[in-house]
């Protein structure tokens, strides 16, 4: 049975008013993100997660560089239940059928320059290689950002990147009080995560869950810094899953349930969490 979609916040009175962070948890899969929310194991996220977890999505594609164009136009993981389901952003074009009075519709291509538009701040912190800036490929989704930082440390290889990244993150909030759209794109669950699981010699779902684990609670000073700063609205989820041998399928970029389903979260981020301002009906 489908856990029923929450009605999504009036976007219009959030753009203006917020800093908006969009956090994409590269490589996640939805069953492991819910089987160690249901145990207890997420307490950082957990926080801000409805009592039911995560919830479960559809990604618009199978690997990194195809689902953040789509997000980044206003596309993001579609729910999982049947029925057209309204949008929080969305790049206006003709015949939408999921634009709804309390979706933030802009002119521009994307939503960092109808942010940027607005008078906020666009900042991207990369991860996979996507985001590097190494390559013409790589400086594509940060080119779409007045800011962007990549180093090797906050890459795939690097056993303490989304540490990195948070702090970098926090720098950059901290210097100014422009309104800030803040995008990191957190690399630690791509493969390889065997480093997170002591003893492990090849990525497996408990190095995939252990990776979980450890993004969790290297978020804690980011939403803190956010809590501090400024009424924050943030939206936290996977771009696509990763196979680990299911019906013979290992990584992504394949049409298989692992890599189609994705936890998805938004939420707001204040002084006192535990009274989010209230979501409008749909």
């Amino acid at each position: 049975m489908h856990k029923e979609t929450p009605p999504i916040p009036d976007m219009h009175a959030i753009v203006g008013s917020h800093d908006i962070v969009f956090i994409t948890l590269d490589t996640l899969r939805y069953d492991v993100a819910q089987a160690l929310y249901e145990a207890g194991e997420l307490p950082v996220l957990g926080r801000f997660l409805s009592p039911g977890g995560w919830e479960r999505r559809h990604s618009p594609a199978t690997f990194t560089y195809a689902a953040h164009q789509a997000f980044f136009a206003g596309f993001l993981p579609t729910p999982a239940s049947p029925g057209r389901h309204p949008r929080l952003f969305a790049s206006a074009f003709a015949g939408s059928e999921t634009t709804s009075p309390h979706t933030f519709a802009f002119e521009e291509a994307d939503l960092p320059a109808a942010l940027a538009a607005r008078g906020y701040r666009t900042i991207c912190i990369g991860g996979v290689g996507f985001f590097n800036k190494q390559t013409a490929l790589g400086t594509v989704l940060p080119s779409l950002f007045q800011e962007s930082h990549w180093s090797a440390g906050m890459g795939v290889a690097s056993r303490h990147s989304t540490q990195k990244q948070v702090a970098l993150a926090i720098a950059r909030l901290a210097d100014g009080a422009q309104r800030t759209f803040l995008f990191i794109n957190v690399a630690a669950l791509h493969t390889p995560n065997r480093a997170y699981l002591p003893g492990c010699r090849a990525d497996n779902l408990d190095s995939h869950a252990a990776a979980l684990r450890y993004v969790d609670s290297a978020l804690a000073p980011l939403f803190a810094a956010c809590a501090a700063r400024a009424p924050t609205f943030a939206i936290v989820c996977s771009d696509h899953g990763s196979a680990y041998g299911e019906d013979g399928y290992r990584g992504h970029r394949v049409a298989h349930d692992s890599v189609w389903n994705v936890p998805y979260a938004h939420f707001f981020i204040a002084p006192d969490t535990d009274t989010p301002p209230k979501e409008s009906p749909p």
